[in-house]
């Protein structure tokens, strides 16, 4: 018994979903479209169909062909553009990382600093948060220039 229970709910859940859709038309002719039963007075029901719930499957092999005047380039320009765009990468990555120890040694220095007028802590707080902006800035682009050139071929 509890097999045939179990049985039957998976048929039901297993039967294609069906969407109730009506079509409305309002005094000055408009069309409306609507599933919500209690706007539908006095609407036509639609017969869509059933309802597909699972998404289409990814195309399996090559992607479509390029178009017959889509620009190529050969392989030796796209090896130049390659190193040209790792070389720049690098250099930012550099930049940055100077940047980043610059921005650590002011958040230091202002962390050792202790102004008079700063008796209340949040005080305190309120002064270093721009110094601490500005390191987490730049330790999040190196993050993601280190990201960029792991991702390059």
């Amino acid at each position: 018994m509890r097999y045939l229970v179990l049985a039957s709910v998976l048929a039901l859940s297993a039967s294609p979903l069906r969407a109730e859709m009506y079509e409305c038309t309002d005094a000055s002719g408009q069309k409306l479209f609507t599933n919500v039963k209690s706007q539908a007075k006095g609407c036509k029901l639609l017969d869509i169909g059933p309802v597909n719930t699972v998404p289409a499957p990814k195309p399996l092999g090559k992607s479509a062909p390029a178009p017959a005047n889509f620009p190529k380039v050969d392989a030796d320009t796209q090896k130049q553009r390659d190193a040209d765009r790792r070389r720049i990468l690098e250099q930012e990555l550099a930049n940055e990382q100077k940047l980043l120890g610059q921005a650590q040694k002011d958040l230091a220095e202002q962390e050792s600093i202790r102004l008079g007028s700063e008796k209340n802590y949040q005080r305190v707080l309120d002064r270093l948060e721009p110094y601490q902006k500005k390191v987490k800035l730049h330790e999040n682009n190196i993050a993601n220039l280190k990201k960029e050139l792991g991702n390059l071929r």
